[in-house]
């Protein structure tokens, strides 16, 4: 159907709506392709996380099963190479002390397997299987090794006559060695020191460490005592190599007589082993210079059964009594552990004679003690009925104990 407009031109229906139906649906179109190339960009983006999450999922995956495997597989054995046969067969010594002819892993190289060196052996039939790195065996490693002891001769009371005399044979020879030399003696090689539990041992040793500026490595006796053949001497050995690595150093024995005692005629194979490491700590102390930066000392509450061999000349040169403070050692030790305090009123004198009897340690726990009692008061300053206190909790503590040894040596 045709429409005329009024000048004469003719109108078509429809003809300008084709080209604006066509126009929306280019514009559709083109939307939902934009779309479309958003969703392929973000799942490609994903995809290629999940890769990468699947590549760390991989990873672990190999790692647990690598720590399955290790942990299915048999433990091996520690020994120590004795001697080397050939290039297939050695002499180990295992753990337990046996020695055994084995046969040598071939893949291992020839300059790693040197006697005394550390090696993993198979459980079944203990053939080598891997060198160990070289280290000190762990019980010479967790000794405790201060390279600078903060312990000075202010913080010890009542003891100068012993200071004294344990720096002349120990700190001397450390830091001034030509005095020695010009005089044309040997300075002592080691230092014994007796006395009773809480005297300040350890303390005294410490501030003479710290003075001549040395490595201080402590150790108590019994850690020496081992059950195994050879172990203990294996164990005095390392401790003397580390420290003369760590020289100048002085080495801290406490309680020596636990592998010190006198040697019996009827022993056990345990006394046995004891005697065993002793001999080896007199080779030790046999076999090293007086003028070495490596000093010994070594403490006791029993001097009375230490061996004799340990005693004389060229070991133990020096025996140092710490005996329990006397009254003006005691006032001493006490000003020195409330000199930091906030106290009011005391009366040192009464302290000081009521505590007769008491060590360094027991006076230390005292002041502490006095302290806690003023600090439940919400008190900021101690007073003298603090430490009256802190004096009968300290007496009945040390009758237990005392009571505690008495029972233990009957039982």
């Amino acid at each position: 159907m045709r429409l005329m407009s009024s000048d004469g031109d003719v109108i078509r229906r429809g003809s300008g709506e084709k080209p604006r139906k066509a126009e929306d649906e280019m514009i559709k179109l083109q939307t939902e392709f934009r779309e479309m190339h958003e969703n392929v960009q973000r799942l490609t983006t994903e995809k290629m996380q999940l890769e990468r999450d699947l590549d760390g999922i991989r990873k672990i995956a190999h790692r647990l099963e690598d720590e399955v495997n290790s942990l299915r597989s048999p433990p091996l054995i520690i020994g120590h190479l004795q001697d080397m046969i050939s290039e297939k067969n050695a002499i180990v010594r295992s753990s337990n002390g046996t020695i055994f002819k084995v046969s040598v892993n071939p893949s291992l190289p020839n300059e790693k397997l040197k006697p005394g060196a550390r090696v993993t052996l198979n459980q079944d039939t203990l053939a080598i299987i891997d060198v160990l790195q070289d280290g000190w065996d762990p019980l010479v490693t967790g000794a405790e090794v201060s390279d600078k002891p903060t312990i000075t001769f202010d913080q010890i009371g009542g003891l100068n006559t012993q200071i004294e005399l344990l720096r002349e044979a120990i700190e001397l020879p450390l830091t001034e060695p030509e005095l020695f030399t010009n005089v044309g003696i040997t300075p002592p090689k080691g230092v014994l020191l007796t006395g009773p539990p809480g005297c300040g041992k350890t303390m005294i040793a410490k501030a003479v460490a710290a003075n001549a500026d040395a490595t201080f490595i402590q150790l108590v006796g019994s850690e020496l005592a081992q059950k195994y053949i050879g172990e203990g001497g294996r164990l005095v050995r390392e401790l003397f190599a580390l420290a003369q690595e760590k020289a100048p150093s002085i080495i801290f024995i406490d309680e020596i007589d636990a592998i010190g005692a006198k040697r019996l005629d009827t022993a056990t194979s345990g006394d046995r082993e004891v005697q065993r490491t002793l001999m080896q700590l007199l080779a030790e102390l046999d076999g090293f210079n007086p003028l070495d930066s490596v000093k010994i000392i070594a403490a006791t509450n029993r001097p009375d059964i230490l061996d004799d061999a340990l005693l004389r000349p060229g070991r133990f040169d020096r025996i140092i009594e710490i005996p329990l403070p006397n009254e003006e050692a005691r006032k001493g030790i006490f000003e020195i552990n409330v000199k930091n305090m906030s106290t009011s009123n005391i009366k040192i004198n009464s302290i000081i004679n009521a505590s007769e009897g008491y060590s360094g340690a027991d006076i230390k726990a005292m002041c502490v003690e006095a302290g806690m009692q003023a600090i439940r008061a919400r008190r900021k300053k101690v007073l003298s009925k603090d430490f009256t206190a802190a004096l009968k909790i300290t007496e009945k503590m040390r009758k237990d104990s005392e009571s505690e040894k008495i029972n233990t040596l009957y039982s």
